[in-house]
Order: C-alpha cells, then structure tokens, then sequence
C-alpha cells in the first residue's frame, strides 16, 4: 500500500496594533468566539487569540493611538485586514448576527468562487470571512 504523501500546512497570523489587548482579546471571546490561553506583558501588552486553525496576534505599543486598520487608507473600498477560510459561511454569519456583531458586507457569493461575507471589530479592523464554494 503506498504511503499517504502528506502536503506541507502553512497557517499564518496577521498582526494587529491594538490600544488595549486585554479588551480586544475579550472582545474577540466573547462576540468572535475566539480563544486566548496567556497574555504578555506588564502591563498586559501581546496575546494570540485563535479560533479553530485561525490565529491572530494582538500587540499594544507604549504610545496609545498607533492603530491604522487598512481601511484608514481608503474608506470607500472593501480592504480587509485579514481574510479567513471558514467551513460555514451561513451559520458564522448567523453567530456573529445573533452577538450584535458589526457586519459591513453581508452575506454573498463571490464570482472568485467564495461564499463570504466581512465583519469589523471594536478597534475597527476590518475580516472578510468566506467559505470556499464547491
């Protein structure tokens, strides 16, 4: 029998400026249903928050103020901050809606092949979250 070849996985964590990590890493909990285990710093200043295979590192400079989501940029397009495949587009954007959480593209399926929809969260950071279409 010949042995399964196994494909390299490569994951990757965009990295947000965040005034404070502390309520951003709950806010990402509690409305996101993301997970954190450890908190740096003291005061508190790096954390990684994840959900399933997704991670997203959170960081709080000394000087508040430094945030710049890329939508800071040009307002008048959809730039996401950070992209993630998910498994069920539908019912994530049924989670979200349900926890009040700011939705800024609903729920659609994209010529490229994607059933996605884009949420910004408390610091203005702005997830597109798309299902692959088959």
């Amino acid at each position: 029998m010949e042995e399964a070849v196994r494909k390299p996985r490569w994951n990757a964590a965009p990295y947000f400026i965040v005034d404070d990590v502390i309520a951003t890493a709950n806010f990402y909990r509690d409305k996101l249903g993301f997970r954190y285990e450890q908190v740096w710093g003291d005061p508190p200043c790096f954390t990684i928050i994840h959900r399933n295979r997704a991670h997203i590192m959170l960081s709080q400079p000394a000087q508040p103020g430094s945030m710049r989501p890329n939508s800071t940029v040009d307002p008048e397009q959809t730039i996401w901050d950070a992209y993630i495949w998910i498994d069920n587009a539908d019912a994530l954007y049924e989670e979200f809606t349900q926890k009040g959480v700011t939705i800024t593209a609903p729920l659609c399926d994209q010529p490229y092949g994607c059933r996605e929809f884009t949420i910004r969260d408390c610091n203005g950071y702005t997830i597109g979250l798309g299902q692959i279409i088959e």
